[in-house]
């Protein structure tokens, strides 16, 4: 058997909720058959709620806390002089920036593996101008976000709009890039937008939102908004908002799972689907109206670290690579995909940096499955100084901006609604967490980049962090209840 091509399919904003298998309400069959037939994780994690940090863990394996990106990017996508006409005026004052440049990647070792290498879609990691070496096509989003119906685009070294529903050209190009190389091993990154906001219904096909015409929204029903919801998302605060906003979700997801489905096909077609392992993920989970919020870890300042935020959806697919309808309960997160992409791959860690990461290979998983793993160390999440460690039964959340640290026994209280930081029949266990996750950031952070001496406030990181320059973050932090005070 050839070397198996890699199609890694990673979404935006979209929580472990959002599927069809758990949420019956969400339209999304190929999803669900996709993780029927192959590995389906139930419990898999970011690495932090927001989605830059998280990407950039995806890619090295690392920290937030180790590789110095704690917000998402405001600043350093693009060179704003480079770009032409309107593009230019958008983008003035940014000038790209490498966030990534001397730390090896899953990238990296895909290249040294010899695949030919596309990415489609959103990078948000820096620098999207200049492919990351080893990319042979490179079709990527300007920025980090962006207008559903008028994308900002890099298309074959050309910066451009379009007019064209961006999830459908994302699912375009990456049929395209399967059909002009079926004879050679790829590795395809296919990173959709969606479902990000704007969830605005001019924004999205008003076929897929038709199927959503008669859907009550039942799954998270309306509750208050939580007192630090902050503007950083759009806010279901009524009973007809939520409905709305959740109409234009559910549509952009459906809309990926369109896309997921051609590209499956695109596989068959090809007699490429016995050769193929696909990988799909979000990047951080999402509220909805859970616990009241709206958002991300960003959805409220100081930020939070509900499982809705950080808990994402995971399944690995390919017949004769990996386990036909197995389910993982252990606990995972994307700290591990790096050891388990070198584990997969037969090499060695990249710098001495990655031969200490917090994660570990879960190809035993894939391939044979394992029995029950409590797993600590690579459940870490991190949004600046506010900082998570899990098990498989208790929480604690360390919450350095204001001193309102968590505690929850996830067994008795898996829906996190009661603060158990002050019960003492939780001392012990309580403390033992505490200074695991200490040890657990002392070990796996480098000092200049330690988010404990940083203050993202979820409004966007502007550059680089060095030991001269911490102060890199935008310093909005606007309350919902302020916006609505005002109008």
């Amino acid at each position: 058997m050839k070397q198996p091509n890699l199609v890694f399919i990673l979404t935006d904003d979209q929580g472990a909720w959002a599927l069809g298998r758990e949420t019956p309400e969400i339209i999304t069959p190929n999803l669900d058959k996709m993780a029927e037939e192959g590995v389906y994780f139930r419990n898999f994690f970011c690495a932090s709620p927001v989605c830059s940090p998280a990407r950039c863990s995806i890619a090295t394996g690392r920290l937030p806390s180790a590789h110095g990106v704690h917000d998402w990017l405001r600043g350093g996508n693009v060179t704003g002089a480079a770009l032409p006409g309107e593009l230019g005026r958008a983008y003035a004052g940014d000038q790209a920036v490498d966030y990534l440049a001397g730390m090896p990647s899953c990238f990296d070792a895909l290249r040294q593996a010899g695949y030919r290498m596309g990415l489609v879609g959103k990078w948000h990691m820096g620098d999207s101008l200049s492919p990351r070496e080893g990319f042979d096509e490179w079709t990527v989003l300007l920025g980090g976000g962006c207008a559903y119906r008028r994308p900002d685009v890099m298309i074959d070294g050309k910066p451009q709009y379009l007019d064209e529903y961006v999830t459908d050209f994302f699912t375009d190009r990456a049929v395209r890039f399967i059909d002009n190389h079926p004879s050679e091993p790829f590795s395809l990154h296919v990173h959709y937008t969606a479902p990000h906001t704007p969830w605005a219904h001019d924004q999205h096909r008003s076929d897929i939102l038709a199927l959503y015409d008669d859907c009550p929204f039942a799954c998270h029903p309306f509750r208050e908004l939580h007192p630090d919801q902050v503007a950083t998302c759009e806010v279901g605060d009524t009973e007809e908002r939520r409905k709305y906003l959740l109409k234009g979700y559910y549509a952009a997801i459906t809309a990926v799972d369109e896309g997921v489905g051609r590209i499956m096909e695109a596989l068959r077609r090809n007699g490429l689907d016995e050769n193929t392992v696909v990988v799909f993920s979000g990047d951080n989970g999402m509220n909805l109206g859970q616990h009241g919020v709206w958002g991300k870890g960003n959805g409220t300042y100081p930020q939070n670290m509900y499982d809705s935020s950080v808990k994402v959806p995971f399944m690995v697919w390919g017949p004769g690579f990996v386990r036909q309808g197995a389910v993982v309960d252990n606990l995972t997160s994307h700290l591990d995909i790096l050891p388990t992409l070198r584990d997969w791959l037969g090499q060695e860690a990249g710098d001495p940096v990655e031969s200490k990461l917090p994660g570990e290979s879960f190809l035993k998983e894939l391939t044979e499955g394992r029995g029950e793993v409590d797993r600590r160390i690579c459940i870490l999440d991190e949004y600046g100084p506010v900082r998570m460690i899990r098990s498989r039964r208790y929480k604690y959340v360390h919450e350095g901006v204001r001193g309102g640290h968590q505690f929850y026994d996830l067994e008795k209280d898996p829906d996190e609604t009661v603060n158990l930081i002050a019960d003492p029949a939780y001392a012990g266990v309580r403390g033992e967490m505490a200074a695991e996750l200490d040890e657990a950031f002392c070990d796996y952070s480098l000092p200049v980049f330690d988010a404990s001496k940083t203050a993202p406030t979820g409004s966007g990181q502007m550059g680089p962090i060095t030991e001269e320059n911490r102060d890199v973050f935008h310093p909005q932090i606007l309350y919902f209840r302020d916006v609505k005070k005002e109008n």
